[in-house]
């Protein structure tokens, strides 16, 4: 009875998931008996994606910035049956992007008991399952894969060799009696392993040509040849590959043939916004539970910031940008700033954790290690650093501000008054200032509106912190001065 209801819900268009939700067939006579269907991973791909596009599912959790432009490409992919080579710089979730495919196969499928490549029931390709079926029929005990053991990776190096990716002679089976001619003879590589799944390989263009050749029938033909042997191995594999335009040139290239048997080539790019690159920060960065009482807060216009100085260093002309300049940077110089803002609270004896203007000098451990120099200078680096963070907080600072909104702040200055700024000093201080600067006067609530519109008049160490801003902001258009003192910054007229 219970096979007649998997047969009805096969029939009705029900997931295959769902129909053998209850109970799984054991062997291949029970699974006829449930009218499991026969179809490749391209056509299983095909049509979880229909159907969670029709339900209106988010189909790559995670992925920010591809909605309009990555994503519906490879759904037309998909749709069309064809293998993907990403192709973009480093830093742009080609490798996640390719790991989420995984989650368009079925939760399970059924395969041949003990086989090495995952044989369907149905169609066995191995010798082994062949003749494992002529003894047992439909006897022939069956085993259920999860999705996650459907999918193979590898990291493209020149040692990888055709041995690692399809196969070789097993010395230990022919020491055992078999003849070298015996199909049985064959160690099963990385790809057979992977059959009726999802193969990816990364950094493609580093993969020696000579490997690269060996691909071809994989991808044209749908089978594989080991060592000469007479042997078809007609696969079942969704070929996926990432590669940087960098590699093309510098560290080797996809040989045109392979290239041409790729269906899809999708580029994918930088966060086209700074909103996307905020997102994508908040997403990625590295949370802790353990903080205690300590609250943590990044007013809204320093996370512009940071993604700015990122967006910045992606047109500088003194960076590489065929290396390209990573998302990475822009998550770690967001993680930076909090740790300082921590540091200095732990130091201080505060409870709240608030970055200012004076924690960016530490960007420069975050951001130099993962941009790469047209010329190569220390120096010259650190120099670049501070220049992308002195002009992203100007553009920030436009962003908000018409430095005309300040004239009544810059007037008190003019009278010879002064500020002093660290980032070892108390948020108290800065709440302390910023009193006094509005004491017995109503012409300095240019300042104080500034506070609420950069959100940074909740507490002391959000006023330390837009206070730090507005003022670096009136020194880069030079309505102020900055003198640099011992361990602190003094703003004067």
């Amino acid at each position: 009875m219970e096979y007649i209801i998997y047969k009805e819900n096969f029939q009705k268009g029900f997931s295959v998931t769902k129909a053998l939700k209850n109970k799984k067939p054991r062997n291949i006579e029970e699974l006829k008996k449930a009218n499991y269907p026969l179809r490749t991973v391209k056509e299983e791909l095909r049509k979880n994606l229909m159907a969670k596009i029709q339900r209106g599912e988010e189909l790559f959790p995670g992925i920010i910035g591809y909605e309009e432009t990555v994503i519906p490409q490879i759904e037309n992919a998909i749709l069309s049956g064809q293998d993907i080579i990403f192709l973009g710089e480093r830093g742009q979730a080609k490798t996640r992007l390719i790991r989420s495919l995984v989650n368009l196969l079925d939760e399970e499928i059924p395969a041949l008991a003990g086989c090495e490549i995952n044989d369907h029931p149905y169609q066995p390709i191995c010798k082994s399952c062949r003749e494992k079926i002529k003894s047992l029929g439909d006897r022939a005990e069956i085993v259920w894969l999860r999705r996650e053991h459907r999918y193979g990776e590898k990291l493209a190096t020149p040692d990888v060799t055709i041995a690692d990716l399809i196969g070789e002679v097993d010395p230990i089976k022919v020491a055992e009696g078999r003849y070298l001619s015996d199909e049985l003879t064959i160690h099963y590589g990385l790809i057979p392993r992977t059959n009726r799944g999802i193969f990816a390989i990364n950094e493609l263009p580093d993969l020696g040509e000579k490997i690269q050749v060996g691909l071809f029938n994989l991808m044209e033909e749908g089978d594989v040849q080991i060592r000469g042997y007479k042997v078809r191995l007609p696969l079942d594999i969704y070929l996926v590959a990432s590669a940087n335009p960098e590699d093309y040139t510098n560290r080797g290239r996809i040989i045109t043939p392979l290239k041409d048997r790729y269906g899809a080539e999708i580029r994918t790019h930088y966060p086209k916004t700074l909103e996307a690159e905020i997102q994508i920060m908040e997403q990625e960065r590295n949370k802790f539970n353990d903080d205690g009482d300590f609250r943590t807060y990044v007013p809204p216009y320093l996370k512009e910031l940071i993604a700015e100085i990122t967006s910045l260093a992606r047109q500088s002309p003194e960076i590489n940008q065929r290396s390209g300049v990573s998302v990475r940077v822009s998550i770690a110089n967001y993680e930076s700033v909090i740790s300082n803002a921590l540091r200095r609270a732990l130091r201080l004896g505060e409870k709240e954790v608030v970055p200012r203007i004076s924690d960016l000098p530490y960007l420069a451990a975050s951001t130099e290690g993962k941009i790469e120099l047209e010329a190569t200078d220390d120096d010259r680096g650190r120099h670049l650093i501070e220049n992308l963070i002195a002009k992203a907080t100007l553009n920030t600072f436009n962003r908000y501000f018409d430095v005309h909104q300040f004239d009544s702040l810059l007037a008190k200055f003019k009278t010879g008054w002064s500020i002093e700024v660290s980032e070892r000093m108390k948020s108290s201080i800065y709440a302390e200032k910023t009193r006094e600067m509005q004491l017995g006067s109503t012409e300095i609530n240019g300042l104080w509106e500034g506070l609420k519109k950069l959100q940074c008049d909740q507490s002391p160490a959000a006023i330390a912190s837009g206070l730090e801003f507005i003022l670096e902001g009136l020194y880069l258009h030079h309505r102020l001065q900055k003198e640099k003192l011992p361990g602190k910054m003094a703003y004067h007229g």
